[in-house]
């Protein structure tokens, strides 16, 4: 269909709305003349009568009814295709905020970016880590679009005016040099470590320090380290054990031992894609992306990606 027969069903349909020849010429801001040509170009063209013309206005004819009727629908299909077109120049061009807590950082989120990035290129995408609680505020500000955030295993949050989109159920395991003489063991319990050093971050949530108020055990932290570079370093340098949790084990090197945990306490953790319900096209195109980054990452632990 050419635009000059989409610009006469449009100036048809408001013809109808506003009642009047007149009337819609002062709305599409065209002159009434304009209008009348119109209107007849569409009588010949369909070689039916569209419109009775009198005093007070304009009224249908039968064979109007029926042209307003397939104009309505041609023209919201081409309103939708405008707006799906324009979705995916957004998704292609737009901005995307991501908030993460620190540890997501290590594999889950660079990988995904990654990935993200190949099939949108354009999208400037911006990285703010921190807390649970200051990622949720940021997202109920609109200040950022999508936050991944970890909680507790089988203890469900209340998703409230949010949307909770579950990536996997992590679990933890303990770092220890190649060389250390638990490094064999198919498993371990956090007992067999209570004489160790240990490595922890300084914030309260880090999955060392974490441990303690768990389940009571409490690891004997020798080093403080923010950073996996630095706390891996002393890992495998034989200084330092430290818990990480099974979201960040791709970022361990080589000669970094990963050992996983039995105690029932401190095994798991469930991570959260969170967002709100505003419409997003980099953020909706980024969600899949992220799922199938958090499966390969925990075989048989992540669910299966969400469709898009």
């Amino acid at each position: 269909m050419s635009a000059m027969e989409l610009t006469l069903l449009q100036t048809f349909r408001e013809v109808v709305r506003r009642g009047s020849i007149t009337a819609a010429a002062s709305a599409l801001g065209y002159t009434q003349s304009a209008v009348s040509r119109q209107m007849g170009l569409l009588e010949h063209e369909f070689a039916a009568p569209l419109l009775h013309r009198h005093a007070r206005g304009v009224e249908l004819t039968e064979e109007g009814q029926r042209l307003l009727e397939h104009a309505e629908a041609i023209l919201d299909r081409m309103d939708r295709t405008r707006r799906e077109l324009a979705a995916v120049r957004a998704a292609e061009t737009g901005q995307l905020t991501i908030g993460a807590f620190a540890t997501a950082g290590a594999a889950l989120v660079p990988r995904a970016l990654s990935a993200f990035r190949s099939t949108h290129p354009g999208v400037s995408v911006t990285l703010v880590e921190g807390p649970t609680p200051r990622l949720l505020t940021r997202l109920a500000a609109a200040e950022a679009d999508l936050v991944i955030i970890s909680t507790p295993a089988r203890h469900p949050p209340d998703p409230g005016k949010l949307c909770w989109h579950h990536l996997m159920t992590d679990r933890l395991l303990v770092a220890m040099a190649g060389t250390h003489h638990l490094a064999g063991r198919r498993a371990l319990s956090l007992a067999d470590l209570a004489d160790e050093p240990w490595i922890a971050g300084p914030s309260a949530t880090d999955a060392t320090r974490a441990l303690a108020p768990a389940g009571g055990f409490a690891p004997r932290i020798a080093f403080t380290a923010s950073d996996w570079t630095t706390k891996f370093g002393f890992v495998a340098s034989g200084l330092a054990v430290t818990a990480v949790p099974a979201v960040a084990a791709s970022a361990a090197p080589p000669d970094v031992t990963l050992v996983p945990v039995t105690d029932a306490w401190a095994a798991a953790r469930d991570i959260f894609a969170v967002t709100a319900g505003r419409h997003h096209a980099a953020r909706d195109h980024f969600l899949p992306v992220l799922a199938r980054t958090a499966a390969t990452l925990a075989p048989g632990l992540a669910p299966a990606p969400e469709p898009g």
